[in-house]
């Protein structure tokens, strides 16, 4: 990773982590509360023992000095007392920190999956079950560490000042050279902790790739090659670890600076504080001060920060990174939005806005790609049917995600009933749009909530007259109803095709997009699913796989990389080479014949 690569992801992961305590600034109230009555005893250890000793012990009052170690017994039970409630307090920022990344990597995972060409993250697991609960742990052992750090050694430095500013600055001064030496070497120690990690994963993926085809390469003679490989990366990892393991010197350094050499500089300057006049108790109090209250809270800070602290700055980087807030997350505080009118788009003399407005798309997957759609555009009325046809590759699935809100184009826009794509929230989308995809998503549980989950409140005739309408009536029937249990597995992928189908049906959106989304059916099946969808009030959009689609439909688009062509079936076979070329190599164009 680059330099500049190091300090972006350090600042995402500072963003992130301030705007986790930010949302929980309650919780983080309460934390420091409960800290501060933790570090009672760190204020008053050294105070105490100086007097037991001074005012008791020294003096011939046993029973005095008794009373003042009475006294820090009492603080320490305290301190107990308040150490447990800041547990409580911890899980209440930590957690739904927790629950926020599980659901982004969830979020991202699905989006990767669902967009058009995108396929199942099988590392999305990993981050959900091993890098999110890593980032979990180390996030609370980062904040114990650091607010014990802050709250202890801040009460114990004060305590220092109470019994003599001297031997406070005398405390400080090696404090600080310790504190600056491990800061300093902070930025080194998360770089090697990154070279860690990544070395790691290489390792992983080559072992991975090895194993998988290890019948192959036996067969092809590579195994010398292909150990060779993976003991290229053996090494790699070998050595960041022996360097990360070296960089532990660093720590031991700090702790020396700024935890055992106040605890020299107290011993040797003894005789001088005593010639000013410091008492014998006040020397052993700051003793007691620096060995119980600075020295533990740095050795707790230094092994907490350059240890957790770095797996939570790396890991979490590598969440942000692989799992970024757009893909599907929603801003925090941005509204719906509202519908506006389309610039430039025609109006209908109604006044109302295009069902669907897209003006001079274009988009590419990768900046160095061919075009898939260049300066393309669509505009539907309400109540239009349009079919898209066109060979594949010619862009007709990134045509019905770019409509539907699912990619970005790289220029040109979308507007849906007058609001623009690019930017509707995901919940504002799912009112104006369903998008049934070739790979219908049905979940385990209950017909009716397979049905109803894009319109909850359809009662259960309004769902039996969609059944019926679509030609679903006997899987329902099979299934035991609406209360049967559906078991995607059970399924055929026409089945799940025909649940996806629908529950769009169903849904209140006045857009509907097919993509591909009755090709498992047989010809039959699917001309009653599309003209169910046609008799639907709102605007059809179906891209279509047999010629029979394009028959049904009230207008037909052709992409076949060149500037696309619109027209009715008629029209095209009259107009379009490609369209009847297409409609030469469909199998069911007798059926199409016949029907036309």
């Amino acid at each position: 990773m680059s330099a500049r690569g190091g300090r972006a992801g350090r600042a995402g992961v500072g963003r992130a982590t301030w705007a986790a305590l930010r949302a929980r600034r309650a919780a983080v109230a309460r934390l420091a509360g409960w800290s501060a009555v933790e570090a009672l005893p760190a204020l008053l250890s050294g105070a105490l023992v100086a007097r037991a000793v001074d005012g008791g012990f020294l003096a011939g009052r046993l029973g005095t000095g008794l009373g003042w170690l009475a006294a820090l017994g009492a603080a320490v039970l305290v301190g107990a007392v308040a150490t447990g409630r800041t547990y409580r307090s911890l899980g209440a920022v930590v957690e739904p920190f927790r629950d926020d990344l599980a659901a982004r990597v969830v979020r991202a995972a699905l989006h990767d999956a669902t967009r058009p060409g995108g396929r199942p993250d099988s590392a999305a697991a990993a981050r959900l079950t091993h890098q999110v609960e890593l980032v979990r742990d180390t996030f609370a052992g980062l904040l114990l560490v650091t607010r014990g750090f802050l709250f202890a050694a801040g009460a114990a430095l004060i305590g220092l000042l109470a019994l003599d500013p001297v031997v406070a600055a005398l405390v400080g001064a090696p404090l600080v050279a310790g504190l600056v030496v491990f800061l300093a070497a902070l930025p080194a120690m998360a770089g090697q902790q990154r070279r860690y990690v990544r070395a790691g994963e290489e390792l992983g993926r080559a072992a991975s790739t090895a194993l998988a085809g290890h019948r192959d390469v036996r067969a092809c003679g590579a195994a010398g090659r292909v150990v060779a490989d993976v003991g290229v990366r053996v090494a790699d990892q070998a050595a960041a670890e022996r360097t990360l393991a070296r960089m532990s010197a660093v720590r031991s350094l700090s702790l020396g600076l700024g935890g055992w050499l106040p605890l020299a500089v107290l011993l040797l300057a003894a005789p001088w504080l005593v010639d000013r006049g410091l008492t014998a108790g006040a020397v052993l109090g700051a003793l007691v001060y620096v060995s119980t209250g600075v020295q533990p809270a740095l050795h707790a800070l230094v092994q907490g920060v350059g240890g957790g602290g770095l797996r939570y700055v790396v890991t979490l980087d590598r969440i942000l990174r692989a799992c970024p807030d757009e893909a599907g997350g929603t801003p925090v505080g941005r509204p719906d939005a509202a519908p506006v009118p389309a610039d430039g788009a025609p109006v209908p003399a109604d006044g109302e806005p295009p069902a669907v407005c897209a003006r001079r798309l274009t988009f590419r997957y990768g900046v160095a790609a061919r075009p898939v759609l260049e300066d393309a555009g669509v505009t539907l009325a309400a109540g239009e049917h349009l079919a898209v046809v066109g060979p594949s590759g010619a862009g007709k699935s990134t045509l019905a995600a770019l409509l539907s809100g699912l990619l970005a184009p790289q220029a040109g826009s979308v507007r849906l009933g007058g609001v623009p794509v690019a930017d509707a929230p995901p919940e504002a989308l799912a009112r104006l749009r369903a998008l049934v995809p070739q790979e219908a998503y049905v979940f385990t549980g209950s017909l009716a909530d397979n049905l109803r989950y894009l319109r909850p409140d359809a009662d259960d005739a309004t769902v039996a007259a969609a059944l019926d309408a679509l030609g679903a009536g006997p899987l329902a029937a099979r299934l035991g109803g609406l209360a049967g249990e559906v078991e995607p597995a059970a399924l055929s992928a026409g089945e799940r095709q025909l649940i996806a189908a629908v529950r769009a049906y169903l849904s209140p959106a006045p857009l509907v997009l097919l993509d591909e989304a009755t090709c498992h059916l047989d010809p039959a099946a699917e001309a009653r699913v599309e003209e169910a969808f046609a008799r639907r009030p709102g605007t059809l959009v179906v891209i279509a796989h047999r010629i029979s689609s394009a028959v049904r439909a009230r207008r037909v688009l052709v992409l076949d990389g060149a500037r696309p062509v619109v027209g009715t079936h008629e029209e095209l076979l009259a107009r379009s080479a490609t369209y009847r070329e297409l409609v030469g190599h469909w199998d069911d164009r007798p059926a199409a014949a016949a029907r036309s």
